[in-house]
Order: structure tokens, then sequence, then C-alpha cells
């Protein structure tokens, strides 16, 4: 409530002749932070700030001390429930009462006497020379003659001059752009001041990246930091994709056209011939830290200590404890000289699982350290894992999911709606995807166009675009069956890396898509089924991408189909 003071004595109606409410205070009396507690405000919160802290730092060191005796987080002391108790309530204290003393200082300002209250007709006689009480001035109660309520005004924006002194500031240095949604309390406010000083700046104009229509927020220490806008991509819908049963929409994001269009055409042969059928291989996510010691020596007694049967399981107490869904299934060592990088593979849920599988790591470093004090940590991955890189070890071992999908492709949809025959299917998909691959020296990539459907999907569905490397690790197989008149044909991925939560999964589009899919959120019932499903849809869609392509290039189709979905028809030689 907007307050109006005048001096004691003083009498002025206001313009709109509705009563007033008038207020005598002493603008000398100090700022209580309550009733209940009758302490000057400053001091209060220097008390409850101690108190948060001086908890604070007895907790995280009893939490520190749990972990290295293995000692159970959820087994507490009396001196920790007093310390919890007492963190509560200092939180509490500070959120309620923390910049009290500024709002009232702000509000009680000399320079706002003659300012009419826009939200409540209120006017506050003030005594401003403090006169000790039976002095001349009448110290009675205050009346207080309060108007009609009206309704609430919305708080208007930061006026443009404001947000100028701001891009000026970013622009000159003063204020460091990353810093704006902390000082503004604002993400589209601060997003749309860092796109006008990034401008300035480079003397370059953002017109055509959409600043409206994004909600900043929801991205904010999760998806992307700085933000000035988004990127528009296309999203079209290939199927229905009848796969184990149950038909799918994909979603694909993609801007190159023809893609949608050619992965639809195999869903509608695949459909035409009674489906695809997946299988689960495995599923576990990875993570491969690099440890350092002194000798070979030292490094291979780890290495015999981590791969022993007889530790595994006081690993996986360790390791386990950090997460309701990340279980140590398994862990494989390498060693170079007397460095030894140890992978670590867990089930994550319905998460990709980097930082969940991250967490487990660690707590197995710091165990380790008990036993080999002299163990020296150089990093939590040391590629071995591994991420975001094509590698031999990802396409033998897996990592995330490991799908294999199939299908039988009768003679007469292969014939009618693939426009091609199947001798020619099988033949162009052993010399192409096997033999031209291999001549290539390809590491994954035994197939057409894999990493097309996957990254498209990927987009759409809010996974990180850049696991598409590992994740299109593919080998596309094609055989004749039933005497050579039915294609038999497959694709076998084992490092599907999906999640459907986390990331970009909750962003609104991208949880759209993930709900016109059915496997939107984490599965409560079954943790984990969401994201294994999301793995076979990506498989099968990417099974009808394959097949799609290949009779494309069969039936020489390719260049004809592209110049009519991925070309202008414009005769640019008239230009």
């Amino acid at each position: 409530m907007d307050v109006r003071r005048r001096p004691v004595g003083s009498v002025e109606a206001k313009p709109n002749g509705k009563p007033l409410v008038e207020v005598d205070v002493d603008v000398h009396d100090p700022i209580k932070a309550s009733d209940a507690l009758p302490l000057p405000l400053y001091l209060a919160n220097a008390v409850f700030f101690g108190v948060f802290f001086s908890v604070v730092y007895f907790l995280l060191t009893r939490w520190r001390e749990k972990i290295r005796t293995s000692t159970p987080l959820h087994v507490v002391t009396l001196s920790e429930i007093a310390a919890i108790v007492t963190f509560m309530g200092s939180c509490i204290f500070l959120l309620g009462f923390f910049g009290i003393d500024f709002v009232q200082g702000f509000i009680a300002r000399p320079g706002h006497d003659n300012e009419w209250d826009a939200e409540d007709d209120i006017i506050v006689k003030e005594d401003a020379r403090a006169v000790p009480c039976g002095a001349a001035i009448d110290c009675a109660p205050p009346v207080v003659a309060v108007a009609s309520p009206k309704p609430k005004v919305p708080v208007s924006p930061p006026s443009s001059e404001e947000d100028e002194e701001i891009i000026k500031s970013v622009v000159a240095g003063a204020i460091p752009s990353y810093s704006l949604e902390s000082r503004l309390g604002d993400c589209r406010r601060a997003a749309a001041i860092r796109r006008e000083a990034l401008q300035r700046m480079t003397g370059t104009s953002l017109e055509g990246l959409p600043l409206e229509g994004l909600d900043y927020e929801s991205i904010l220490g999760q998806c992307c930091e700085m933000p000035v806008g988004y990127i528009q991509i296309p999203v079209g819908i290939a199927g229905p994709l009848l796969l184990d049963g149950r038909e799918y929409s994909i979603p694909m994001a993609t801007t190159e056209g023809c893609l949608v269009a050619s992965t639809n055409r195999g869903c509608k042969a695949i459909y035409a011939s009674g489906g695809a059928t997946s299988v689960l291989l495995r599923d576990a996510m990875t993570r491969a830290p690099v440890v350092r010691f002194g000798t070979a020596k030292r490094a291979a007694e780890l290495m015999l200590f981590l791969e022993n049967p007889l530790n595994f399981e006081t690993l996986a107490l360790v390791f386990n404890r950090s997460s309701r869904f990340g279980k140590l299934q398994s862990i494989k060592c390498a060693i170079a000289g007397k460095n030894l990088y140890i992978r670590f593979s867990s089930s994550t849920g319905d998460a990709m699982g980097m930082n969940m599988i991250s967490k487990g790591v660690q707590n197995v470093l710091d165990f380790l350290q008990n036993d080999f004090p002299d163990m020296d940590v150089i990093g939590i991955s040391g590629n071995y894992c591994s991420d975001k890189k094509p590698t031999a070890v990802n396409w033998i071992e897996g990592r995330g999911k490991s799908v294999v999908c199939e299908a039988i492709i009768k003679e007469e949809v292969v014939k009618k709606v693939l426009k091609t025959n199947v001798a020619a299917l099988v033949e162009l998909n052993m010399l192409k995807n096997l033999t031209g691959s291999a001549m290539a020296g390809a590491l994954g990539g035994f197939n057409a166009h894999a990493s097309n459907i996957v990254s498209a999907v990927y987009i759409a569905t809010g996974q990180d675009p850049a696991q598409n490397v590992e994740s299109s690790h593919c080998i596309t197989m094609m055989e004749a069956v039933n005497d050579g008149k039915d294609l038999h044909v497959s694709v076998t991925m084992p490092s599907i890396e999906v999640g459907t939560v986390g990331g970009g999964t909750q962003l609104a589009s991208q949880s759209a898509c993930l709900n016109l899919l059915g496997v939107k959120g984490a599965n409560k019932e079954s943790p984990g089924t969401n994201a294994r499903l999301l793995a076979t849809i990506v498989a099968g869609s990417v099974l009808a991408g394959e097949l799609s392509l290949m009779s494309a290039i069969a039936a020489g189709q390719l260049v004809r189909s592209h110049m009519k979905y991925n070309r202008s028809n414009k005769d640019v030689s008239k230009a």
C-alpha cells in the first residue's frame, strides 16, 4: 500500500473528492522486525544470517562425514534434528523479512511528499521535527479514515529510459551480459536488453530472430545461457509407424526437404506389411573417469580391485546412494601405463542420465581414496565413456539403450509402395551400406542415413542433439526371405541415448512432441519405461527412413525426389 505523508497540521483535499486516510506518525521511530521480535531490523537480519550459515555448515559437515563412513543419510541424531529445525526457521525469517528495511525506507523517503498514491487514498501526517510529546503537537493515537476499496492497478513495466540506461551499461561493459537475469529478475526483459546491446555492439540486425513466444523462465539455469531469441525449426509428422503392435506418429524437426516425406513412405511400407518389432538389448549409461598413479603396478592393483566380483556389492552400495534410479550395473577398466580408465555402467530411469551417473562415479572415487590415497583423479571423464564421439567402445559395448528393430516387407509392397524390387535392395545394401562403408573406414556408420532421422527426432523431443554422434551408430541389414519374394530388413543401434525427463524435454514444444508419442515425463509405475520406449521408437523411425531412402536409390529416384521437395523450381539461368 502506497502512502502519502504530510506535516502535522496541514490540510489538503484530494482532487477526486474521495475521503482520505490520515495517519500521524513519527518518522524517527526505528523499524522493528516484528512485534514478536522487537529488535532493530538490521540486527535481526544479522542474527538470522549468522544462524543460517552456521547450521548449513554444520549439516554439510555431518553429511560429508556420513558419506565417508557409509552411514545412511536418513539416520539423524538429535543435534542434526535441532539443526534442521533451526535451518528451516532461519529460512522462513529471512524469506519473510529480508529487504523489508529497504522497502519501508523507499516508501518513507521525503522526496515523495507531493505525490498522490494511485492505489489507496491515504495521507500520512508526519512530524518532521521529532518534537517531544506534549510540546505543541497532539500525541493522541492516530486517527485513520479509510476510503472505499479500489481494484489494484497492475504494476507498469519498467520505463524505456531505465532499459536504455541498462543497455548502455552492457555495451560499455559496466554490467556483464550474463548477469542481467539475476539483476532484473525478469528473464524475458533480460533477453530483450541483451539482444539490443548485442545489435549495437556488432552493428548487425537480429530482426529475423524471434524474441516473443518463448518462456525464458523455463530455460534459465537448465537449457541455455544469455538468450537473445530462439530458432524456428519446422516439425513434420511421419507415420503412423506400426511398431510392436502400436501406432506412433513420429515428430521430426528438420529443415531438410524430403526427409519427412521419405520417412513417411517407409512407415507406410512397414504398416502395409504388418508392422515392425523391436528388442531392447541393454539399458546402461556410462561414465569413465581417468586416474593416475605413481607406477603402472599401482594402477593395475586398482584395476584388479574394481573388477573383482567380490568387491562389486560394496562399490554398488556407494555408487547407488546418490540416486533412487541410478543403479550400478558393471565396471570395466582399461590401463595405459600408469593411467587407469574406469568405465562405469548404470541404469538411469527415464533420464538420459549423464549427471546422475557422474554423481555416483564421484561417490566411488571419494570412497576409493581411503584405500588408494595415492590415486590422482585427472578427470571425471576420460573419453573412455565415450560421449559425443564415434568410438569402438560404444559400437561394441553399447551406451544408453541398445536396440534391434526389424520388419518383413512383402513383395507387392516393395513394388507398389517402394517402387523397386527385393533383389535390387539386397544388392545395394551390400555394396553401399556394408562394403562401401568398410572401404571408407566407417565406425558404426554401416547405414544409409540413420543420423538424419535420429537428429530430427532428437530435436523435436528435446534430446541432446550432439549425442546424435554415437546414437546414430547403426548397421542396416537386408536379406531376401520366403524364397526370395519378401525382404527382411533390420537396424541394429547399440547406443541410443535418450531421456523423457530433464534437459530440453521440459520445454513446452518438446514436451508436446513427447506427449504425442505417449512418453512424456517419468513413468511412475515402472521407472525407465518411457525412455526405453522412446529408444525403440527412434530405432523404428530409422528403420522406416533406411527402407525408403535405399528404395529411392535403387529405383533411381533420389535426385528427382530432392529436386521436387528440397529445391526451388525457379530457373536461375534467366536471372
